[in-house]
Order: C-alpha cells, then structure tokens, then sequence
C-alpha cells in the first residue's frame, strides 16, 4: 500500500505498508522532509509497524510521536504528516 501527503509547506511525505490480517507491517516512510539525526526515522518505522490498520489519524500520529527521540529535529513534516499518509493508503485500499 501506498499513501502520500504533500505539507503545507510543500514537502512530500510518502509511507508503504503491507496489511497482515488487519496490522501495518514491513512499514517504510519516506520524502522530501529532513531528520535529524536521520536515524530517528528508524523508531517511527517501528511505531508504526503492527499498528491496526483502523487506527484513526489522531492515534497514528500519537503513536509517531511517542517514538520521536528528545531533541530530534523534523523539518518539512510532522507526525499529523505521516498518519494523514497513513490514513489516505489504507482508505484507498478500502474504496
């Protein structure tokens, strides 16, 4: 599966997925936003995989956000960025 977003300020976020049953899995996120350190981007991964594929944009982002180290720096996107990418993946799958 397959979701994008482009930012109000014009940066894309992208995420793939797989569903297994009704769970996000082998989760990538992707863009033209910057992290730093880069390595942050491997906890949001990981927040995101086994989320259920009904969790809502509020509780994606939540759940993102959880996983953002202290002190970790994202320009060009946000947690509301990925799950809204989340959320336009999983409801073109449903359509």
């Amino acid at each position: 599966m397959h979701g994008e977003y482009k930012t109000p300020g014009g940066k894309l976020v992208a995420v793939e997925f797989e569903l297994e049953g009704q769970l996000l899995r082998h989760v990538m996120v992707s863009g033209d936003f910057f992290l730093y350190p880069e390595e942050a981007i491997d906890g949001i991964t990981r927040a995101l995989d086994g989320l259920p594929a009904d969790a809502d944009e509020g509780a994606v982002a939540r759940a993102v956000t959880a996983a953002i180290p202290e002190g970790t720096e994202l320009m060009g996107f946000s947690p509301e960025a990925i799950a809204i990418a989340v959320r336009r993946a999983l409801d073109v799958h449903r359509a």
